[in-house]
């Protein structure tokens, strides 16, 4: 019988033995044959090494020479050194198919995104063009591109276009689709070419002033939302907070270097005069319609003339 089993091996390693080269066998053979053949291998490679081992440990009890081999023990060695070359080849074709495979999937994504920025290419009119390779020339400045277009996100995309063929980067992980670059303009960013996603958490709820509120949070530090939460409770449990504004204003503090200490002192006396003042907060007022110039106090250090700028914004 163990030599049945012996013959039947050594056909099927004969029959199935395959090298990394040999693919057209292994693709057309179902999974099910597979699993099967797999089987019958594991069953026959166990059965063999446990042979081996109890004639091995017989041979020991009884004092023989264990290089001293009866037909069926040769043939079951030679078995079992076909089977462990078989499983050598078979990890072996499997581990170099999975970098065949990784390799092929690298290349798919790399050819999906070098299609990707094809078509991006093929978006670009001609007018397009014109205007990116102003811009890239620096004959259209680009903070000018809304104005010139009229149109935000056609100025986003001629500007983010422009800068890939400056840079030789691509901005492919940027978004620009699903932005509206309108409610931006003149806000809170200037020249954009797409936009970044942040989370978003909430915090609260938050007794001020007797009114429950809630804190919305952007941001990518962890815990940082879970902490304010936790000061938000306190805050409630605690009976609430009560707010008092005492000013509302932003500072801003400009430092003038002259030639000599009397100039710089005639320049604080020049702010210092109301009549001069009145006339710099009219025309300061009119550069912007969210800030407005309350005072300005000057302080002299030896040549410089140092002022603090009290605006009210909002």
């Amino acid at each position: 019988m163990f030599n049945i089993s012996i013959t039947i091996m050594i056909s099927f390693l004969v029959n199935h033995l395959h090298f990394p080269y040999h693919k057209t066998h292994r693709a057309a053979t179902a999974k099910t044959e597979v699993d099967a053949k797999k089987g019958v291998f594991f069953t026959i490679f166990f059965t063999i090494a446990y042979y081996l081992i109890t004639r091995w440990r017989q041979k020991i009890r009884n004092s023989t020479p264990i290089h001293v081999l009866t037909m069926l023990e040769m043939a079951t060695s030679i078995t079992f050194v076909a089977c462990c070359i078989y499983l050598l080849v078979y990890l072996g074709t499997h581990f170099l198919d999975d970098e065949e495979e990784e390799t092929s999937n690298c290349d798919a994504k790399s050819s999906l995104v070098f299609k990707q920025v094809v078509n991006q290419e093929e978006t670009v009119t001609k007018e397009d063009e014109a205007l990116i390779q102003a811009v890239v020339a620096g004959k259209i400045p680009s903070y000018s591109l809304e104005t010139k277009l009229g149109d935000c996100k056609h100025a986003a995309f001629i500007r983010r276009v422009a800068l890939e063929r400056i840079t030789r980067k691509s901005l492919d992980g940027l978004p620009l689709e699903g932005f509206d670059y309108e409610s931006i303009l003149g806000q809170c960013c200037e020249m954009p070419v797409g936009y970044v996603l942040i989370p978003v958490g909430i915090a609260g709820p938050m007794l001020l002033d007797g009114k429950e509120l809630y804190v919305p949070m952007a941001t990518t530090e962890g815990c940082l939302v879970a902490s304010t939460n936790r000061g938000c409770k306190a805050i409630y449990v605690s009976g609430g907070a009560t707010s008092v504004l005492l000013k509302d204003r932003m500072t801003r503090a400009p430092v003038v270097k002259f030639g000599t200490a009397k100039r710089a002192a005639e320049l604080k006396f020049f702010l210092e005069e109301p009549l001069n003042f009145d006339t710099l907060s009219s025309d300061f007022n009119k550069s912007s319609r969210f800030r407005w110039l309350q005072t300005i106090r000057c302080a002299i250090v030896g040549k410089k003339s140092i002022h603090k700028v009290y605006l009210q914004h909002g």
